[in-house]
């Protein structure tokens, strides 16, 4: 059971890139649950088809095919294969990314490029290609961008994905206001931790630098993938018709415990904040 009507999302036809694992795979899974009929899409045709099978196995509708974001020719190929299946696309999901963390002055051109193509880019072509269907159609929709907490605020260690999901921010907020008179609504979700196998092992690859992760949470736990699938879809559903440009955070608190000059206090013992409380005490 979940806070949702079971047909929340009926008749709605939703594509999700990254769709074969992870957050995507878990949004996709919550989409179906509500009645939608859903595309996904990533690199690995196994995993998409393991993914896929399973669903389908359970009298849900689904489609997958191949695409490497990064060629906006496998894009147009991937929508033309979808609008042929369910005949059209009422919702786009960007989850599609890539990260590691580094010292800047690490990375090389390449390993920049890995992170920019898939996340701007790719988000970019995708946008592109189903936006101006959807215009030439005539047909009202929306597109939901996961990007980061970070992508207001920029981080140290994981540069290139602080710029690419600066700028899927950035073409959020923009096509908000410049597609809306189409009837194209524009949303974002910035999660904060949310474990998931790949993305994990690559940004937390030490018990150390999982627990100092987690202490950053106020709430001082990880996000669930249900809590982040139940916004999604809420967010794309005909509820939130008035949603427009709007980018929602969901992670613990993280990002405010780091913005307060003086979070870091949360340390501070009980008996250290009575002496604390004596040495500052103000002058009378």
């Amino acid at each position: 059971m979940g806070p949702f009507s079971n047909e929340l999302l009926k008749d709605k036809v939703v594509l999700i890139t990254g769709g074969g694992t992870g957050l995507g795979r878990s949004m996709g899974e919550r989409f179906l649950e509500l009645g939608a009929s859903l595309a996904i899409t990533g690199r690995r045709e196994e995993v998409l088809k393991e993914t896929a099978d399973k669903w389908i196995a359970s009298g849900y509708n689904v489609f997958y095919k191949a695409c490497d974001v990064r060629d906006p020719a496998q894009i147009h190929e991937l929508v033309e294969a979808v609008e042929a299946h369910f005949g059209r696309i009422d919702v786009l999901v960007n989850n599609a990314a890539g990260n590691f963390i580094s010292p800047t002055e690490r990375l090389s051109p390449r390993a920049v490029d890995a992170v920019l193509n898939i996340v701007l880019h790719g988000t970019f072509y995708m946008t592109l290609e189903v936006g101006k269907r959807w215009i030439e159609q005539q047909h009202q929709g929306t597109m939901l961008n996961i990007v980061t907490t970070y992508a207001s605020t920029g981080s140290g260690f994981v540069t290139p994905s602080a710029a690419a999901k600066a700028g899927v921010l950035a073409l959020t907020r923009s096509l908000a206001v410049e597609w809306a008179p189409y009837g194209i609504r524009q949303v974002a979700i910035a999660p904060g931790p949310f474990p998931t196998e790949g993305a994990w092992s690559r940004l937390a690859p030490t018990p150390e630098l999982e627990q100092q992760m987690l202490g950053r949470v106020p709430l001082g736990r990880v996000g669930q993938p249900d809590e982040l699938s139940n916004l999604a879809a809420y967010l794309i559903s005909d509820y939130s018709a008035y949603v427009n440009g709007e980018v929602v955070t969901i992670d613990g608190g993280e990002w405010l415990q780091g913005a307060g000059q003086f979070n870091d206090l949360r340390e501070v013992t009980s008996d250290q904040w009575d002496v604390l409380a004596k040495m500052t005490k103000p002058q009378k």
